[in-house]
């Protein structure tokens, strides 16, 4: 296959704006960049400035106009959003963010340093600050911190024309709207109204007979993980989120759950290769350096726990040369083994499937598996090794990829479990204590056993 049929499939999945960005501002064509730029939606601008070296992002930053800055910040990961930032004043920032609504601005200033905080929020509304500020008092990665001020409410001893009456003085409702919040006279939360009952039923149905009050509601405190669970196992577009003291404060919609999913697999992903915090593909070379280099001395020193061990066999390894041929298929083996149980227990985790409560039978099950592709591969693999080699080391191979596959599906299963028990995320760490495990204990059997019954 020749260069021209490697680079082409690429090329069709480039993406067709950036291909037009580039090559304008090379040739410094600004103005026509800025038109082109003005007819792209917000989350397409956002990848755009994600694929451009830090000084062409901060010329194609320039290019859009203040009042569309804010949406394009919301779709931008981090480390991006925050440079951006870094460049703008405090008018410019505040001007570019003033529409959004309560919950999007407390995501964009949230770790803005106190003095350009507080400068910004004197340029908004004073309904619009005390949402902000409500919204940032709750922790990050809250039910609070997510939801939205713009719930419509209604009390449940009204009738159907007074509620539409309310909503024809709305004009328009909030987007992802599919039913009113009903209350009582204290303010807390009793039920929902659906929009599909609204227009189906006669105007002067009482609320309360008609309303769903079985519909669910979130406590304020809620982890943000916890919600999306949710609306994924409920199938739901919006929800009521409530206080302490069962008062509707708020509501969190769907597209806000989506940033969630959104940023749980960038964190996976990423954290699977110790860059969790690296989401700017053009960050400075010093920068990237920093952040990877914790991870290669992290992976330096399991590797050299293999070594070590791999060294207490030198006289072994001299007298029998197969085993330095074959010892790497071992490891690999189990490493493999071990990742795939790794994945769907992390995964299980994730979607709350996975507990103290099913972590026995799971462990058994893995097992079972392990063991049983064990005997698959290592009869295989012992066969091929006695083979070409001797019989004994056809044996010992067979014996070493059995445990050392026993061990890696056991791991896959205990670490990641473990580390979600300890409050460490095991997308960030459980691949390298896994391959550590299987590296070593693959060595170690193969190598052992060989000593113990060839020499």
């Amino acid at each position: 296959m020749n260069e021209r049929n490697l680079i082409e499939p690429i090329r069709e999945r480039d993406d067709p704006l950036l291909n037009q960005v580039v090559p304008l501002l090379e040739n410094r064509h600004f103005d026509i960049l800025a038109d082109v730029l003005d007819g792209e939606h917000e989350t397409d601008l956002a990848v755009v400035l994600e694929s451009l070296p830090t000084h062409q992002r901060q010329r194609v930053w320039e290019l859009i106009p203040t009042h569309r800055q804010g949406d394009v910040l919301l779709n931008l990961h981090d480390e991006v959003r925050h440079a951006l930032m870094a460049t703008m004043s405090y008018q410019v920032l505040a001007d570019a963010v003033e529409h959004l609504e309560a919950d999007d601005i407390a995501c964009v200033l949230d770790d803005l340093p106190d003095d350009k905080y507080d400068a910004i929020l004197e340029q908004l509304d004073q309904q619009t600050r005390a949402d902000v500020e409500e919204a940032l008092s709750y922790p990050e990665g809250s039910a609070g911190r997510l939801m939205r001020f713009d719930a419509i409410e209604v009390r449940a001893d009204i009738d159907l024309h007074t509620v539409l009456r309310y909503l024809r003085r709305h004009k328009a409702l909030p987007d992802h709207t599919d039913g009113l919040m009903v209350v009582d006279e204290q303010g807390r939360y009793v039920g929902k109204l659906p929009l599909s009952i609204i227009v189906t039923h006669t105007g002067g149905a009482r609320v309360k007979d008609i309303m769903n009050g079985t519909a669910e509601a979130i406590s304020v405190h809620m982890e943000a993980d916890e919600v999306a669970h949710l609306f994924d196992q409920r199938d739901l577009v919006s929800v009521a989120v409530i206080d302490d003291l069962g008062k509707l404060v708020g509501r969190i919609t769907v597209d806000d759950v989506l940033d969630i999913v959104r940023a749980q697999s960038d964190r996976t992903l990423m954290g699977m290769a110790g860059l969790n915090e690296e989401a700017d593909l053009f960050a400075p070379v010093l920068v990237s350096t920093r952040r990877r280099a914790l991870w290669l001395g992290l992976n330096l020193t399991t590797a050299s726990m293999a070594a070590w061990v791999i060294g207490q066999f030198e006289a072994s390894i001299a007298q029998i040369v197969a085993l330095a041929i074959l010892m790497p298929i071992v490891a690999s083996m189990g490493g493999v083994a071990g990742s795939q149980t790794l994945t769907m227990t992390v995964r299980g985790l994730a979607l709350g499937q996975v507990g103290l409560s099913n972590m026995r039978w799971l462990l058994r099950r893995e097992l079972a598996v392990g063991f049983m592709n064990g005997l698959l591969w290592a009869s295989a693999m012992g066969l091929a090794a006695g083979l070409i080699f001797t019989q004994g080391i056809g044996l010992v191979i067979g014996a070493a990829l059995l445990i050392n596959l026993s061990i890696a599906v056991g791991a896959g299963v205990l670490i990641p479990i473990i580390l979600d028990r300890l409050g460490i995320d095991p997308a960030l760490s459980a691949s390298m204590i896994l391959m550590t495990i299987t590296d070593v204990m693959g060595f170690l059997t193969f190598l052992g056993l060989a000593t113990i019954f060839l020499l």
